[in-house]
C-alpha cells in the first residue's frame, strides 16, 4: 500500500462505482442520511451478491495479505490449548482471535492506511462527479438537437464503464474500432482497440449496425498467433454471455461455434492427432480448450433462460452446436493418425456430457435437439455408437493390464497435463456413453435407432446397443479400490455403464422397450453361465462387475414386467427344460455362492458383497408369490439360514480387541463386516415373510425370532425394507401376525410392547411441552388422528392366531387401584385398561376416559368380527356381560318411574358392539345400529338394551329360510346320479350340470335339495379312488362313548351361537344344541385318530383345535340339524382333498402333514390357499393388490378369517351354502376363485377406504354387500382355466415335505 499509483486509484474508483451502482436503489430509497448509512452497514445481511462485489473482494484480499499469518498463528495457539484439555467451543475461539487481532499493531496500521487511501479515492470521485455533471448537461443538450441524426439509441446508459462514462457506442465509434482492428495496423493500435471494445457495454456493441463486420474481424483475430488478442476476444465473449440477453449472446455463441467448426475443418491448423495425444501445456491446445470450455459453460447455462425467448434463438444455438460436434476428419487413413475431432475436446472439458443432459431435460429444447438429430445430424449418434463399439473391441482384443491404460483417467488422483491417445479414446467413450444413455430415456430418442454404421453391414438396433453396454460391464477393466475414494468421481467403464443402465431401469417405459428382452437378459447372465460351467466369466470379469450386474438385475426384478421376464421369459408357456429362465439361473448361482461351490472367488474380500448382491436379486423374486413358486425347488431359505448361522457363530467367536494392540482396528473392521453380513442375511430371510408360503419356509429355518427382532430394530430406526420397496414393514408385520409363531416372535422382539406403549403415549399422555404451549383440542373423530396409526397397527396384529397366543388362558389383572404412571405393555393390559372397564379404579386411572374407552370399544368391534376371537373373549372375560352392565349403569330413572338410557358416545358405541357380537347374519340378515346421531328431535331412534333378548328391530325378515320345491333342472341333476354306470363320467356330468344350474337358477340349490345333492355327490366321489386324497379311517364310537367328553368353552359358546343363527333362519329346532354338541364330540374323536402328539410352546398346538368348528356348524345347519346325516357326510367328506381346505380342524396336527409343517402351526389354508389368493389378486385385480400394500395390510389375513368362519357375518346364508357347494362339487381351488371374485366385487370400496386409511377396518367390519357367488361363476370358470393346474398341483402337495 506504500506505492499507491494513479492506476490503483482508478481501479478502486471503478470498484466503488460498481458497488454504489448496485445499491443505488436501496440508498436513494432511504429517508435520511442515517438510514442510508444503516443500509450500507447491514449490506452483507440484505444483499445476496455482497461477496461478489469487486470492492468487497479487494478488502478481503487486503485483510488476508496483511493479517492472515497472524490470524493463523492465533488459531493454532487456541487449537493447541484445546488439545491440552481446556474445553472451548468454536464460537469462543472466534471471539478470542477476533479480539486479539483488533488489539494488534498490524490491525491499527492497516486501518489507518485504508482510511488515508479511501479519503484520496473518494475526494477524487467527488471532484470528478462535479465535472461529469457539467459534461452531462452539455451532452444532453446536443442529444436533443441531433436526435433525428442519431443512428443508435442509448439502451444501456445506466451501465457505467470503468471510467463512469455513460456514453453511446455509436456507429462512428465502432467504425473507428473496425479500422483499428485491421491486420495492417500496428499491434499496439489493435490492442488498444480491443481494450476499448472490452470496456464498452456489450449490448451497445451488439446493437450497432456494423456488428456483423466486427464479428468477422473478431473471428479472424481468434486465429492470431499472439495469444493476447485471442484471450481478449474470449474475455469480451465471456462478458457478453454474462451480461447480455439471449438474442445477443446467440450471435456470439454461433460465431464462436462456426469459427471452431472451420478451424477443425481447415488443414492448415495444427490439430493434435489421436496417436500423439493432447498436451494441455501446449499453447495451441490451450487456445482450443479455452474456446471449447467457453462454449461448454454457455451450453450448460443457456437452458435455464432460453425458454423465455423465441424458439428460433434456441434452435440456432442447438444447430450450431450439433454442426460443430458432427465435424469428422478424413477416415481414409488409420484411426490413430487422424486429427482429433471437436468431440474429443468437448469430452475433455465435459466428460459426462452434462450439457446434453441439461438440453434433454426440458421438452422445449429436447424437441429441437431430437428433430435436428433425426433430420441432419444423425452422424453424431453414429459416432457415439462407433466410439462404444471401438472401446469394446479394444477390451476384447487387449489384455487387462494394457486396457487399464484407458481407465487410468478414472483413478489417477493427481492432475495430469498429458492425455495419451488411449486415454482420449476412453474419455470420448465415456462422453458418448453418457450422451447415448440420456438419449435412450426418451421415446423420440429411441426412435433414432437402428443406426447404420459405415464399417458394419448390419444396423445397430436398440437391443444391440443394450447388449453392448451389458458386455462392457464385465469385459472392461474396473478401477482398483475405487470404492475407497469417497469424494472422487468414479469414471470406471463398468460403473459408468451401470449408472446409465440404472437410469434406464428407473424409466418404466424405457426399461420395457430397452431392457426387458430375452437378448439383454441373456447378455447380463452370460458371465454367470460361464462361472457355473467352471470357466472364466469373461477375460476381465471381476467381483465388481458381478455386483454391477446384480444391481441391474435387482432393479429389473423389482418391476412387474421385468419380474415376469425373469420368471417365464418372453414365452410364458415355454417349459423350463427347453431353456431355463433368468430366475432359475440367478437362483442356481446364488445357491452356489452361498454354499461356496464356486472356487474362482474363494478367499476374496469382495465375496460377501457379491453374495449379498445376488441374494438381493433373489429377494426381489421370492418376495412375490409367483416368484417364490419358481424358486422353491432351490431351497434358498435353507442356504441363507445356513450361511446366517455360520456367520453368527463366527461373530460370537471373534476375539475381543485389546487396547493398545495393533490388531484392534483390523479386528474391529472384520467384526463390523461380519455384523453387516449377518444383518444382510437376516434381512434376506425376513423377506420370505412377504408371502404366506414364504413365511412357512421362514418358520422352518428356525430363525423367525431373530428375523422379527431384526425387523423391529429396523422399524425403530424408521428404515425401509430395501431400496426397491415403497411401503415399509406394514405387510410383513401383518403376514407374521397371521401365524401363532409369528405373533410370539413379535412379542419377544419387543414390537408388541413398543406398539402398546406408543398407543398409550398418544392416547393418554401426550407431550408435556406441547400441551403447555398448545393444549390438545377436543377430538372430533371417535379415534383421534394421533392414535389412528396405532389403532390400525393393533388391527393388523390381532388376528385370531395372534390373539390366542397372546391372551389365551390369561386372566385380567382387575387391580383394586391403578397408578396414573402405570403404562400398559401388552395386549392383556390394553383389554384390561381400555376395553373391559368394569371398575371405578380403571375409570379413574384414565386421563381421557371417554376417548380412551371409545378407542377400546372400536378395537373390540373390529377384532370381534373374527368369530373365534369373539368366542375367546366371551369365554375368558364375559365381554357381553360387561357391556350390558355398563349400559345398565347408563340408565337414568325419571320421577315417573321411567328408565331412559343416557345417549352419549359411549352408550351408542356399546349398543353397536352388543348388536354386532350377539347377532349372526349376512348383509341382509341383520341390522347394525349406526354409531352416529341423527338431526332432529330423536337423535338416536335405535332402542338400547341392558339385558337379553335383543330387540327384534335388529333382526331382518329377509334372511328367513323357506324351503323351495324341487326344480326340473335339479331333478335332472339328481337323475344323473342314478342313471350313469361309469363313475368318472357320472361325476363330470354332474359337475357340468351343477355349473349350468348355478349360472341360470342358483336359488334352487338350497334347502333339502342341497342336502340330497351333497350327500349323493360326495358318496360317489368317495367310491372313486382317483377322487380320494386321504385314506379311509374306521370309526366305531357311539354317542354313549363320547357323551361324557368335554368341549372347550369356545366350542360350547360357538354351539350356542350356531343354534341361535339356525333358529333365526328356521333351520334348527329345539334340541339342536345337544345334537350339535354330539356331532362336534364325534368329530374331535374321529380326527384325534388321525393326529400326532406335538411338543410345542405354541398354545394352538397344545390340545384340540383352538377355535370353533365353523364348517361342521355350517354343515349341521345345511342338514337341518340331523346329527346322523351330518356326521356320516363328514366321515365320507374327510377322504376328499376339499376337506383339507373347507374343514380347518381336519388337518390340525394331522399325521398327513409333514412334521415341520405341523410344528409351524400354520394351516394349509394359509400357506396354500391365501398364498394363491395373493398371487391371483396381483394378476387379476392389480389395483386392489396395490391398495393392500399401500395400506400395510395383507390380503391373506382377511381371507384366512373369511375362510375359517365360512364367511359367517360376511355373506347371507344362501351364499354360504353356494360357496360350500361350489367347493365340494368343483374342487378346493374354487375357494381361491371365490375370494378373488369378492375382491373384484368390492374393488371400488377398497380403493376408497385405502384413500381414507381405514382399509383393514372396512374389510373386517363390513359385510360383503351385493355379492352373489352365481354372479361371478363365469369369471371363476375363466380363472379355473388359467390357474387350476398350478393350484391343484400345489394343493395336492400339502402332504409332501416342501423344501
Amino acid at each position: 500500500m506504500a506505492h499507491f499509483s494513479s492506476e490503483d486509484e482508478a481501479v478502486l474508483q471503478a470498484m466503488l462505482r460498481q458497488l454504489f451502482q448496485s445499491v443505488k436503489e436501496k440508498i436513494t430509497g432511504a429517508s435520511s442520511l442515517e438510514c442510508a448509512e444503516e443500509i450500507l452497514l447491514h449490506l452483507e445481511e440484505t444483499d445476496e451478491n455482497f461477496h461478489n462485489y469487486e470492492f468487497v473482494k479487494y478488502l478481503r484480499q487486503h485483510i488476508c495479505n496483511t493479517l492472515g499469518s497472524m490470524i493463523e498463528e492465533e488459531m493454532e495457539k487456541c487449537t493447541s490449548t484445546q488439545n491440552q484439555g481446556e474445553e472451548s467451543g468454536y464460537d469462543t475461539v472466534v471471539q478470542h482471535v477476533t479480539k486479539r487481532t483488533q488489539e494488534s499493531k498490524e490491525y491499527k496500521e492497516m486501518m489507518h492506511s485504508l482510511k488515508n487511501i479511501m479519503m484520496v479515492v473518494v475526494e477524487s470521485m467527488i471532484n470528478k462527479f462535479e465535472e461529469d455533471e457539467i459534461r452531462s448537461r452539455e451532452r444532453q443538450k446536443n442529444i436533443q438537437k441531433e436526435k433525428s441524426n442519431s443512428s443508435c439509441t442509448d439502451n444501456c446508459s445506466d451501465s457505467d464503464s470503468s471510467f463512469n462514462q455513460s456514453y453511446k457506442f455509436c456507429q462512428g465509434k465502432l467504425q473507428l474500432i473496425l479500422d483499428q482492428l485491421d491486420p495492417g495496423q500496428p499491434k499496439e493500435v489493435r490492442y488498444e482497440a480491443l481494450q476499448t471494445l472490452c470496456s464498452a457495454p456489450p449490448s451497445d456493441v451488439l446493437n450497432c449496425e456494423n456488428w456483423t463486420t466486427l464479428c468477422g474481424k473478431l473471428t479472424a483475430l481468434l486465429s492470431d498467433p499472439d495469444p493476447v488478442f485471442s484471450d481478449r476476444i474470449l474475455k469480451f465473449y465471456a462478458q457478453t454471455f454474462t451480461l447480455s440477453p439471449l438474442h445477443m449472446t446467440k450471435e456470439i455463441y454461433t460465431s464462436l461455434a462456426k469459427y471452431l467448426e472451420l478451424y477443425f475443418l481447415s488443414r492448415e491448423n495444427h490439430i493434435p492427432t489421436l496417436s500423439a495425444g493432447v498436451d494441455t501445456t501446449n499453447s495451441n491446445v490451450i487456445h482450443i480448450l479455452k474456446k471449447v470450455r467457453l462454449l461448454n459453460e454457455y451450453q450448460k447455462e443457456a437452458p435455464s433462460f432460453w425458454i423465455r425467448h423465441p424458439e428460433k434463438y434456441m434452435e440456432e444455438i442447438v444447430e450450431s452446436t450439433l454442426s460443430l460436434l458432427s465435424v469428422k476428419h478424413d477416415q481414409s487413413h488409420l484411426i490413430s493418425q487422424k486429427n482429433l475431432d471437436p468431440i474429443y475436446f468437448f469430452a475433455l472439458v465435459d466428460t459426462k456430457a452434462v450439457w446434453f443432459k441439461k438440453w434433454m431435460h426440458a421438452y422445449y429444447s429436447r424437441t429441437a435437439v431430437l428433430r435436428l438429430l433425426e433430420k441432419k445430424y444423425k452422424a453424431l449418434i453414429s459416432t457415439a455408437v462407433q466410439q462404444c463399439i471401438q472401446y469394446f473391441e479394444l477390451c476384447e482384443a487387449m489384455k487387462a493390464d494394457e486396457v487399464l491404460g484407458h481407465s487410468k483417467y478414472c483413478s489417477n488422483k493427481q492432475k495430469t497435463f498429458y492425455y495419451s491417445g488411449q486415454e482420449l479414446q476412453y474419455i470420448c467413450f465415456i462422453h458418448s456413453l453418457c450422451l447415448l444413455g440420456r438419449l435412450l430415456i426418451y421415446t423420440q430418442g429411441r426412435k433414432l435407432f437402428p443406426i447404420k454404421l459405415k464399417n458394419r453391414k448390419d444396423s445397430v438396433s436398440l437391443t444391440d446397443l443394450l447388449v453392448l453396454f451389458t458386455q462392457l460391464i464385465y469385459y472392461s477393466p474396473s478401477c482398483p479400490k475405487m470404492a475407497s475414494s469417497v469424494h472422487s468421481e468414479n469414471y470406471s467403464p463398468a460403473s459408468m455403464v451401470t449408472e446409465v443402465l440404472r437410469i434406464l431401469c428407473d424409466q418404466k417405459e424405457c426399461a420395457i422397450e430397452c431392457l426387458y428382452t430375452t437378448t439383454v437378459i441373456d447378455a447380463l447372465l452370460q458371465p454367470i453361465h460361464n462361472l457355473m460351467k467352471g470357466t472364466e466369466a469373461a477375460p476381465n470379469c471381476s467381483e465388481t462387475a458381478l455386483i454391477h450386474i446384480a444391481d441391474i438385475l435387482a432393479r429389473i426384478a423389482s418391476v412387474e414386467e421385468g419380474l415376469i421376464l425373469l420368471l417365464y421369459g418372453e414365452n410364458i408357456h415355454s417349459s423350463e427344460e427347453e431353456s431355463p429362465t433368468g430366475a432359475h439361473i440367478i437362483a442356481q448361482f446364488s445357491k452356489k455362492l452361498l454354499d461356496e461351490d464356486i472356487s474362482i472367488f474363494s478367499g476374496s474380500d469382495m465375496l460377501p458383497v457379491v453374495k449379498g448382491a445376488f441374494i438381493s436379486v433373489c429377494r426381489q423374486i421370492y418376495g412375490t408369490c409367483e416368484g417364490l413358486q419358481v424358486l422353491i425347488p432351490y431351497s434358498l431359505h435353507e442356504s441363507i439360514a445356513k450361511a446366517w448361522k455360520k456367520t453368527s457363530l463366527l461373530s460370537e467367536r471373534s476375539p475381543t480387541p485389546v487396547e493398545g494392540s495393533d490388531s484392534v482396528s483390523s479386528v474391529s473392521q472384520d467384526s463390523q463386516n461380519s455384523m453387516a453380513w449377518e444383518e444382510n442375511l437376516l434381512d434376506d430371510l425376513l423377506n420370505f415373510a412377504a408371502t404366506p408360503k414364504g413365511l412357512l419356509l421362514l418358520q422352518r429355518t428356525g430363525a423367525i425370532n431373530e428375523c422379527v427382532t431384526f425387523m423391529f430394530n429396523q422399524y425403530t430406526k424408521k428404515l425401509q425394507t430395501s431400496r426397491h420397496k415403497k411401503f415399509g414393514y406394514g405387510v410383513l408385520v401383518t403376514q407374521v401376525a397371521s401365524t401363532a409363531a409369528g405373533a410370539i416372535a413379535l412379542q419377544n422382539s419387543g414390537f408388541v410392547n413398543a406398539l402398546v406403549t406408543e398407543l398409550w403415549s398418544n392416547l393418554e399422555c401426550g407431550r408435556d411441552d406441547v400441551r403447555v404451549t398448545h393444549p390438545r383440542s377436543t377430538p372430533v373423530d371417535p379415534i383421534d388422528r394421533s392414535c389412528q396409526k396405532s389403532f390400525l397397527a393393533l388391527v393388523n396384529l390381532l388376528s385370531y392366531p395372534a390373539v390366542y397366543e397372546l391372551i389365551g388362558n390369561q386372566h385380567l389383572l382387575n387391580k383394586a387401584e391403578y397408578s396414573l404412571r402405570e403404562v400398559p405393555t401388552c395386549i392383556i393390559d390394553i383389554i384390561d385398561r381400555l376395553i373391559i372397564l368394569n371398575s371405578e379404579a380403571k375409570i379413574r386411572s384414565l386421563f381421557n376416559y371417554e376417548q380412551s374407552h371409545i378407542f377400546g370399544l372400536r378395537l373390540l368391534s373390529v377384532i370381534c368380527c373374527d368369530l373365534d376371537t369373539l368366542l375367546l373373549l366371551e369365554a375368558q372375560y364375559h365381554v357381553s356381560e360387561m357391556l350390558l352392565n355398563a349400559q345398565e349403569e347408563n340408565i337414568l330413572e325419571t320421577p315417573e318411574g321411567h328408565r331412559n338410557f343416557i345417549i352419549d358416545g359411549l352408550s351408542v358405541e356399546r349398543n353397536h358392539v352388543l348388536v354386532r357380537v350377539n347377532i349372526i347374519g349376512g348383509p341382509l340378515e341383520r341390522i347394525l345400529p349406526p354409531r352416529t346421531l341423527e338431526k332432529g328431535d330423536d337423535p338416536y331412534p335405535w332402542p338400547m338394551f341392558s339385558s337379553y333378548p335383543l330387540p327384534n328391530c335388529y333382526l331382518s325378515e329377509i334372511g328367513r329360510n323357506t324351503d323351495t320345491e324341487q326344480d326340473n333342472d335339479l331333478g335332472k341333476l339328481l337323475l344323473h346320479f342314478k342313471m350313469s354306470d361309469k363313475q368318472t363320467e357320472l361325476i363330470e356330468n354332474c359337475r357340468r350340470q351343477f355349473r349350468e344350474i348355478m349360472k341360470s337358477k342358483p336359488d334352487i340349490i338350497s334347502g333339502s335339495a342341497l342336502v340330497e345333492l351333497l350327500e349323493i355327490f360326495v358318496l360317489h366321489l368317495t367310491e372313486s379312488p382317483a377322487e380320494c386324497y386321504f385314506p379311509s379311517v374306521e370309526y366305531t364310537a357311539t354317542d354313549a362313548n363320547v357323551k361324557n367328553e368335554s368341549l372347550s368353552s369356545v366350542q360350547q359358546l360357538g354351539i350356542k351361537m350356531t343354534v341361535r343363527y339356525g333358529k333365526f333362519l328356521n333351520l334348527l329346532k329345539d334340541g339342536a344344541e345337544e345334537d350339535l354338541t354330539l356331532v362336534l364330540k364325534h368329530c374331535e374323536r374321529f380326527l384325534k385318530q388321525q393326529q400326532v402328539s406335538v411338543k410345542s410352546s405354541l398354545l394352538c398346538l397344545q390340545g384340540n383345535y383352538a377355535g370353533h368348528d365353523w364348517f361342521v356348524s355350517s354343515l349341521f345347519m345345511i342338514m337341518f340339524g340331523d346329527k346322523e346325516k351330518t356326521f356320516q357326510f363328514l366321515q365320507q367328506f374327510s377322504r376328499l382333498l376339499t376337506s383339507a381346505f373347507l374343514w380347518l380342524p381336519r388337518l390340525h396336527v394331522s399325521k398327513y402333514l409333514p412334521p415341520d409343517t405341523i410344528e409351524s402351526g400354520i394351516h394349509p389354508v394359509y400357506f396354500c390357499s391365501t398364498h394363491y389368493i395373493e398371487m391371483l389378486l396381483k394378476a387379476e385385480v392389480p389395483l386392489v393388490f396395490s391398495a393392500f400394500h399401500m395400506s400395510g395390510f395383507a390380503p391373506s389375513q382377511i381371507c384366512l378369517q373369511w375362510i375359517t368362519q365360512c364367511f359367517w357375518n360376511y355373506l347371507d346364508w344362501v351364499e354360504i351354502c353356494h360357496y360350500i357347494a361350489t367347493c365340494v362339487f368343483l374342487g378346493p381351488d374354487y375357494q381361491v376363485y371365490v375370494c378373488i371374485a369378492i375382491f373384484r366385487h368390492i374393488q371400488q370400496d377398497i380403493l376408497q377406504h385405502t384413500q381414507a386409511q381405514d382399509l383393514q377396518v372396512f374389510l373386517k367390519e363390513e359385510a360383503l354387500h351385493g355379492f352373489r357367488v352365481s354372479d361371478y361363476f363365469e369369471y371363476m370358470e375363466i380363472l379355473e382355466q388359467n390357474y387350476r393346474p398350478v393350484l391343484l398341483r400345489d394343493m395336492r402337495n400339502i402332504r409332501v415335505q416342501c423344501t
